[in-house]
């Protein structure tokens, strides 16, 4: 006998609400809305490309495709250890930085734990801190750059976690080694303070903020780094961090296994041997770095500015209203930067410092846009 009784609804699973509040990651453009390729200026990647010497080390590892890879990436941690005068048991590996800085918030924050960062900090903050149930806590910056004043304020009884770019992604701005320590001293010790130095090597030499000075002495320091960008292996996502054994044992028992492949992990070690790679790739972004800045500054009259960078890259801030136009004629004209109204710039562009005569290109697509009014 047939009824006509609605059939009864199958219950399906459901994510945990505060996974439903995660804004997902939006990586930088390639394309043009047509499908056109375009010079890319919107990740930070290196323009010189990657050490000859990684290359190598890459390709020399293809015959060893059906192995895993040594999953404590031992002599990778050796090679990082000796390079930066660190010990190799406190460091732990990840895919890329993004993971580390995962594993920080995972093993240190949870369901109704605060993580501060910083206003306009990198996004990657905010989403590991929602995965794991933590409440995210945004400090005041000071003209886009770290407030530590503002940081220290913001702590509670609830606090577990604060992140830290230095420099900051995606403004570019430093604070210096008395500001990371006052930071640290004015935390209480029961909170992890993560120091993200993803652009550090972009940074002269003896103007370093102290960090893994820091994280060797104190047992609530974590330094992050990364090879996706002076080294040039972005594709590979090769990241580390360092930190006392209490704080890096943890995070290795939430590490994915096998998480760096062979062929990266043998291109890194490579990576770290070219200083020579290194030096040129600090020395180029510079030189463009402070050339594109003057080019900026030229254009003050017509209220551009080019907030203070350390890294490889400039956040350029116009008047209210001019920077989408201004991203869409930089598409038009073949080149992709970083328009960010969703973390809170909407007129701003973060341009990634490349060669020479692209940079020379978006000048020009840019004083054309101030001269167009």
């Amino acid at each position: 006998m047939q009824t006509n009784a609605s059939p009864t609804p199958i219950a399906a699973p459901q994510p945990k609400p505060w996974i439903m509040g995660i804004a997902p990651y939006v990586p930088g453009r390639a394309t043009a809305d047509d499908g056109r390729p375009v010079t890319k200026l919107s990740s930070n990647e290196n323009p010189l490309g990657t050490s000859p010497a990684a290359r190598e080390a890459f390709a020399a590892a293809g015959h060893e495709l059906e192995r895993y890879p040594d999953a404590g990436a031992t002599a990778l941690r050796e090679a990082i250890a000796a390079a930066h005068g660190i010990e190799a048991d406190r460091i732990v590996h990840g895919t890329g930085s993004d993971e580390v800085l995962h594993l920080a918030a995972g093993a240190f924050a949870g369901l109704g734990d605060e993580v501060i960062y910083v206003r306009y900090g990198f996004s990657v903050y905010d989403i590991a801190t929602r995965r794991v149930g933590a409440v995210p806590v945004v400090a005041p910056d000071r003209d886009y750059a770290t407030d530590v004043d503002a940081i220290l304020a913001c702590v509670t009884d609830r606090t577990r976690v604060v992140f830290v770019a230095n420099p900051n992604n995606p403004t570019g701005t430093y604070a210096g080694r008395s500001e990371i320590a006052r930071l640290h001293a004015g935390l209480p010790g029961h909170v992890l303070l993560v120091v993200d130095q993803a652009y550090a090597e972009y940074v002269e030499p003896g103007e370093e903020d102290g960090g893994l000075e820091l994280a060797r002495t104190q047992a609530n320091v974590l330094v992050t780094r990364t090879f996706s960008k002076i080294h040039g292996l972005a594709a590979e996502r090769i990241g580390w961090g360092y930190g006392s054994p209490a704080v890096i044992d943890a995070m290795h028992r939430i590490r994915a296994p096998f998480n760096v492949t062979i062929a990266g992990q043998q291109a890194a070690i490579a990576a770290l041997a070219d200083t020579g790679f290194v030096a040129a790739s600090r020395e180029h972004n510079a030189r463009g770095r402070a050339a594109f800045v003057a080019e900026i500054e030229a254009l003050g009259n017509a209220g551009l500015r080019a907030v203070p960078s350390e890294a490889n890259f400039v956040l350029v801030t116009f008047p209210a209203g001019q920077a989408e136009p201004a991203y869409k004629a930089l598409m038009a004209a073949g080149y992709a930067v970083r328009w960010l109204p969703g973390q809170g710039l909407p007129n701003a562009l973060r341009i990634t410092i490349g060669r020479e005569e692209d940079m020379a290109a978006v000048v020009d697509v840019l004083r054309a846009q101030v001269e167009a009014g």
